[in-house]
């Protein structure tokens, strides 16, 4: 059988990809056609998981032009000749669509004039954008009752270990598209879990990274204090590749002002990393929403402490009337963003987030046969970010990010750990979503760095393993996820598209 073939099956990394165009064994377009007609047959066919929203016309092309600059020159970058999929609230300027899965934005939304930061760095290192991937519209920040993987555009996309389990949000077609091996790695965007949720749900790796590494220039916004752009792979060492590609200062997103004084180097040494004399903190009240999940978490933390870590019992001082400041934050920033990204788009018949409201209303059949868009309305009806609802909220956020600083320092802690999530949810169209837990909103609030590592598994559903450290500790938290992932391999299995789990 040759490598053409094999890739159909198997998970080939980064570096294996690498080494076969250089053994002559696969080309990029050889790559590319077997991904494309992987996803034919499974995505578009078979379990139907529907987790790819466009596939980009141009991907052959690009893959040849790259097969010839790579005979001729070698490798353009790290990653060059790597099948991409990004999800559809990314900015690409060629023949593709970027609508958040909103069918409003698709028909009236205009074209971006150029592509987001993020796949300009992905082009530039050589990649080859494959394609869109579904997502919960609008980021999953729409309405109430919300379905996590559902868009107006794209549909309901399926949990490839489970079929009629839920694949989590927001960047559900990314992780499953990675879990489900149409490409080598993918791009997602959180803002409070949209990374981190669905790659645990689909047991893979995710990077949340520090807020002001990547640029938010190009992908339609939630809240600035919060977005970013992050990578999704199966392995640790792919998704730091994908990392060092797409950080970089940008012009347009001041956030980035510093991030050429970062050290970016995620893959060096990895191999040197270990456990021995790390100092965790278990977030202890993030455990009980499921007693299942309790044993996969302590069970890794003996396996760590055999190892030579030491993990210690830690809890968190949240500021005084935490509850809704956080909504409060993106509501206000939802509006602000999305106005400003609107009048952005050349051609758009959009020009607020007014014009998406009343689109939605007049098309409700099609736009909101599940749920509303509760969220999109309150987010309109607020003021400026001068207000005081906004600025107190924000002074909120300090606290809360001065408390989460103060419990690593007082602590002496390297990271924090604690469950990325639950098991998937059987996905219910009629009472929305079935969250049971996580640790996300510790680096989304914060601005801070979180990776998830797959940890076990309950009924043959993924759990992950959230390390979270400081502000621009990216490197640091990688390192952690490493040595984890090398002393925990528990990727056991690539998912085998069960329709339900019986009994």
């Amino acid at each position: 059988m040759t490598a053409a073939k094999q890739s159909l099956m198997v998970e080939y990394s980064i570096d294996q990809i690498h080494q076969m165009f250089e053994s002559g064994d696969i080309t990029a377009e050889q790559l590319t056609k077997d991904y494309l007609d992987r996803i034919e047959q499974l995505d578009r066919n078979g379990p139907e998981l529907n987790a790819v929203i466009e596939i980009n016309p141009d991907a052959l092309t690009i893959a040849k032009e790259l097969d010839r600059e790579y005979q001729n020159n070698g490798k353009t970058g790290n990653l060059h000749g790597i099948p991409v999929l990004i999800k559809d609230n990314l900015d690409t300027a060629d023949k593709m669509k970027t609508t958040a899965g909103s069918v409003a934005i698709e028909k009236y939304g205009g074209k971006p004039e150029q592509d987001s930061f993020v796949v300009k760095q992905l082009r530039k290192a050589g990649a080859i954008i494959l394609g869109k991937t579904n997502l919960s519209e609008m980021a999953n920040f729409r309405g109430q009752n919300s379905v996590s993987g559902w868009s107006s555009r794209g549909g309901r996309t399926k949990n490839p270990y489970v079929l009629d389990r839920n694949p989590s949000g927001s960047s559900s077609g990314s992780a499953v598209a990675v879990a489900a091996n149409f490409c080598t790695v993918a791009i997602g965007t959180e803002t409070d879990g949209s990374v981190i949720s669905p790659s645990q749900t689909n047991g893979i790796v995710g990077i949340k990274p520090s807020i002001g590494l990547v640029s938010r220039s190009g992908i339609i916004p939630i809240a600035h204090s919060q977005d970013t752009a992050g990578p999704m792979a199966r392995n640790v060492k792919d998704a730091a590749i994908l990392l060092e590609v797409i950080t970089g200062q940008d012009p347009e997103d001041p956030v980035t002002e510093t991030a050429s004084d970062i050290d970016q180097n995620y893959t060096a040494n990895l191999g040197d990393t270990s456990l021995k004399g790390k100092r965790l903190g278990i977030l202890r009240k993030n455990l009980g929403f499921h007693p299942k999940v309790d044993q996969i978490i302590n069970s890794v933390i003996k396996e760590m402490e055999e190892a030579g870590a030491e993990v210690v019992d830690v809890e968190m001082e949240y500021p005084e009337e935490w509850g809704s400041q956080e909504f409060n934050v993106l509501l206000y920033e939802y509006k602000f963003g999305l106005n400003k990204y609107f009048a952005s788009r050349k051609n758009s018949e959009i020009h607020d987030i007014d014009d998406l409201i009343q689109y939605n209303k007049e098309n409700e059949e099609i736009t909101m046969p599940f749920f509303g868009q509760e969220h999109v309305e309150s987010a309109a009806s607020k003021g400026d970010l001068d207000e005081a609802e906004y600025t107190e909220a924000m002074a909120a956020y300090e606290v809360f990010r001065e408390n989460l600083t103060k419990l690593l320092d007082e602590n002496e802690l390297d990271a924090l750990i604690g469950p990325s999530g639950g098991p998937a949810w059987v996905t219910d169209l009629v009472n929305g979503d079935a969250y049971g837990g996580g640790t996300s909103q510790f680096a989304a609030v914060s601005g801070f760095t979180s990776i998830t590592i797959p940890a076990g598994y309950i009924h043959g559903l993924p759990i992950g393993l959230s390390f979270i450290g400081r502000r621009f500790d990216d490197k640091k938290i990688i390192q952690l996820g490493y040595a984890f992932e090398q002393l925990n391999p528990d990727r056991r299995h690539p998912p085998e598209f069960i329709e339900t789990i019986s009994g």
